[in-house]
C-alpha cells in the first residue's frame, strides 16, 4: 500500500538537511511537502511558506521544472536538466542542472539541484582576491612614493603665498594647496583598509540602521529605504565601523546611480553550509542590498571592485574596493547581479567559525 503524502510529518525530511544539494519533496499532485535548508537558501524560500503550495508557483518561471516532471511521468525514469537558468520569485536568476527522481514507494517525486554557477563564482573569487593583493601591493608603493613629494609641493605653495605682493595670485597657490590637500586624502583612503578589523560582538541589524539614518539624511527627498529583516539572526563577531563603511559605501553608490530617487532595499537572511573562501561554514549571514536604478554599466563589471575604477563622472572608485577589502577582512565575499532597474549586491559573512585572514593578504 502506497503511503499518503499527508501522513508523513516534517520529522521524516530531516535528514535532507543534512545534504549539501537542494532538494525540494513533492507529492503525486506537485504541492511541496518539504524542502531542506540548502534549498530554502538557494531559492530564497522559507519551508513554514513554502510547504502545500504548488511548485509552480515557488518560482517566477518555472516551465523547466514542470517539463522535467512531465517527462518522468511519460518515461516512468529519473529525468536530469542540465545548466538550466531558473528565475526566483524575488527576481534574481540561478543556473543549477537538476534531477527528477521518483519514490514510488511513498508516491513523492524528488528534485534535487546543483547550482552549476558556483563554480564561476568561486573561481571569480579567487580571480578578484589574486587581483586586489596585486593592487593593494601597488598602491602601498605609490603612496609612499607619492606623499614625500606632495607634502613638498604643498609646503613650497604656502611659502609662495607669503611671498606674493598681489593677494589676486594666492587663488593659484590655493589651488595647490587644495588639491594637495585633496590627493592626500585619497592616499590616505587607500591605506585605510589594512589594518586589521577590531573585532566584538555586533547586531548586523544595528549596522544596517545607522547606514539607514545616514543615508535618509543625505537624500531626505525622493530615496526611500526599505527593511526586509531576518530578525532571528544571532549576532556577529566582526569590526562594526568597518562593517557600516562597507555597507555604507553599497548602498551610497546605488543612491547616486539614481541621482537620490528611488528605492533600496537591505534584506538579511541565513545561509547554511555554505562555502567562503574555500572554507565550509554551517551557518552565515546574507545581506542583500537592492536598488532600482540604471545598473553597473557594462564596460566596469569585471573591475568594479578594483581601485580607481568609477562608473560616475567625478567618482573616485574607491566606495567599492574599500567594501570589498572589508568584507574580505571578515572571511567573507561579496558579488553582485545588475541590469537596468535592478541591481542586488550579496554580501555573505561567517557566522561562526571566524578566524583572522592570512597575513599579508
Amino acid at each position: 500500500m502506497i503511503a499518503q503524502p499527508d501522513s508523513l510529518s516534517q520529522a521524516h525530511f530531516a535528514g535532507l538537511d543534512l545534504l549539501d544539494t537542494a532538494v525540494i519533496v513533492l507529492d503525486a499532485t506537485r504541492i511541496v511537502r518539504h524542502l531542506n535548508q540548502a534549498a530554502e537558501t538557494l531559492f530564497e524560500l522559507m519551508l513554514r511558506d513554502t510547504v502545500g503550495r504548488p511548485v509552480s508557483a515557488c518560482f517566477s518561471e518555472p516551465g523547466d521544472i514542470l517539463a522535467a516532471l512531465d517527462a518522468a511521468e511519460k518515461q516512468n525514469a529519473n529525468v536530469t536538466d542540465y545548466d538550466v537558468a531558473l528565475a526566483l520569485r524575488l527576481g534574481s536568476t540561478i543556473h543549477v542542472s537538476f534531477t527528477v527522481r521518483a519514490v514510488e514507494a511513498l508516491g513523492y517525486n524528488v528534485l534535487e539541484f546543483r547550482q552549476t554557477d558556483q563554480q564561476r563564482r568561486i573561481a571569480n573569487e579567487e580571480r578578484l582576491a589574486a587581483q586586489q593583493h596585486a593592487n593593494r601591493q601597488l598602491i602601498r608603493n605609490l603612496a609612499h612614493e607619492i606623499k614625500n613629494p606632495l607634502g613638498g609641493i604643498r609646503g613650497a605653495a604656502q611659502l609662495l603665498q607669503r611671498e606674493l605682493a598681489d593677494p589676486a595670485l594666492t587663488e593659484y597657490t590655493q589651488v595647490i594647496t587644495d588639491e594637495a590637500d585633496r590627493l592626500q586624502g585619497l592616499l590616505d583612503r587607500l591605506l585605510t583598509p589594512h589594518r586589521l578589523p577590531q573585532l566584538g560582538d555586533l547586531n548586523l541589524h544595528e549596522v544596517l540602521e545607522r547606514v539607514r539614518t545616514v543615508l535618509l539624511a543625505e537624500y531626505p527627498n525622493g530615496l526611500a529605504v526599505r527593511r526586509d529583516y531576518d530578525t532571528s539572526l544571532p549576532d556577529l563577531y566582526g569590526d562594526k565601523e568597518q562593517l557600516i563603511q562597507a555597507v555604507l559605501n553599497i548602498v551610497r553608490n546605488g543612491a547616486q546611480a539614481m541621482h537620490g530617487a528611488g528605492e533600496i532595499v537591505l534584506r538579511t537572511r541565513i545561509a547554511r553550509q555554505v562555502t567562503l573562501n574555500r572554507r565550509r561554514y554551517p551557518l552565515a549571514v546574507t545581506l542583500q542590498i537592492l536598488d532600482n536604478g540604471p545598473g553597473i554599466p557594462e564596460h566596469i563589471r569585471e573591475t568594479v571592485f578594483y581601485p580607481l575604477v568609477s562608473g560616475r563622472p567625478g567618482g573616485t572608485g574607491i566606495g567599492l574596493h574599500l567594501a570589498h577589502t572589508f568584507v574580505q577582512q571578515h572571511n567573507g565575499t561579496i558579488d553582485f547581479e545588475s541590469q537596468p532597474g535592478r541591481t542586488c549586491f550579496t554580501v555573505h559573512l561567517p557566522l561562526n567559525g571566524w578566524t583572522p585572514p592570512d597575513a599579508g593578504k
